[in-house]
């Protein structure tokens, strides 16, 4: 149940960060990509922070690229999906902007229990699922190089994430670089144990964020504001109330309970929203491994993909 605490906050925050909109008198639909991943909950909750007079209707995509692409073509308003699918999209000149972070972490490497793979130097040899275009994919190849190896050194598989814990189970492949609820639904099952949760780079957690396209904030910036405010506050409630984000996962998605609770459990996924310095850094350097490891042909316009101004203004308010 939300306090009456967190309802006066709520309605300060909005009248800081909206106030084009505190005496709105057309009612508005907003179109909110997301995908079908538990570390892109939050525009679920966003309707229950949204302005009055205005509907938030949120778009599933299965593929963070068609997550993207619909942002670019204004199909979708906004969208949440990882920086792999943004940095690739402004690396080839298309109008996409990150404004906000959306999730953490939210990844695991994992392994088929029993078959002795301890670490990443153990997946020398092996058949690995991986998600080719995904944040997974330049973070277990960063990996790798970390522990002496690249990419020739196993046998990657293109593995659509939905499909990698069946693939597991029937000995389709050795591991994983996986995506939530995949590593929380292998570990909890007993078909798969952890090999690690693949942070340990200058990429950090990073994962996923809050798009839009140039043409949007162009023509309607008090709407960007107005959004980024309520994907606060949602991310700031979704913290602090994890039980009610599993039963939400669990309702939308589908997926087993004790899959999302070893997520959340674990620690596994942090629901953020600013665009602060280290997630801009992270970001950066992101984009760097992806030119290093040629996904890439040149690095972003950084000034045009990473905009933080409407973070700021958020904060501030």
């Amino acid at each position: 149940m939300i306090s009456r605490r967190h309802l006066l906050a709520t309605a300060a925050i909005s009248q800081l960060a909206v106030p084009h909109l505190a005496n709105a008198q057309a009612a508005r639909t907003v179109k909110m990509g997301s995908l079908r991943l538990i570390h892109s909950m939050t525009p679920h909750f966003y309707q229950r922070f949204a302005p009055a007079g205005m509907t938030i209707e949120v778009i599933t995509f299965d593929s963070p690229t068609d997550g993207k692409n619909a942002a670019v073509t204004r199909s979708v308003d906004f969208g949440g999906f990882g920086i792999a699918a943004a940095t690739l999209g402004a690396a080839a000149g298309e109008p996409i902007v990150v404004v906000g972070a959306l999730c953490n972490r939210g990844m695991g490497v994992v392994a088929k229990k029993g078959s002795g793979i301890g670490d990443i130097a153990a997946l020398r040899g092996r058949r690995v699922g991986i998600w080719p275009g995904s944040t997974q994919e330049v973070f277990i190849l960063e990996r790798l190089r970390q522990s002496g190896m690249s990419i020739r050194d196993i046998t990657a598989v293109r593995v659509p994430f939905g499909e990698m814990n069946a693939m597991l189970a029937r000995g389709d492949i050795d591991a994983y670089v996986g995506a939530e609820p995949g590593p929380g639904l292998s570990i909890s099952s007993g078909v798969g144990e952890l090999v690690e949760y693949p942070y340990g780079t200058a990429m950090g957690g990073l994962n996923m964020i809050f798009g839009t396209s140039q043409g949007l904030i162009d023509e309607d910036p008090a709407l960007v504001r107005t959004m980024l405010g309520v994907h606060r506050q949602a991310s700031e409630y979704m913290m602090a109330h994890k039980a009610e984000v599993a039963e939400t996962t669990v309702r939308v998605l589908g997926a087993p309970r004790a899959a999302v609770d070893q997520a959340l459990g674990a620690d596994n996924v942090e629901y953020i929203w600013k665009l602060d310095d280290t997630v801009l850094g992270q970001a950066r350097t992101y984009a760097e491994h992806m030119l290093t490891l040629r996904q890439i042909r040149r690095l972003p316009d950084f000034d045009k993909l990473l905009n933080p101004t409407f973070s700021n203004q958020v904060a501030a308010a």
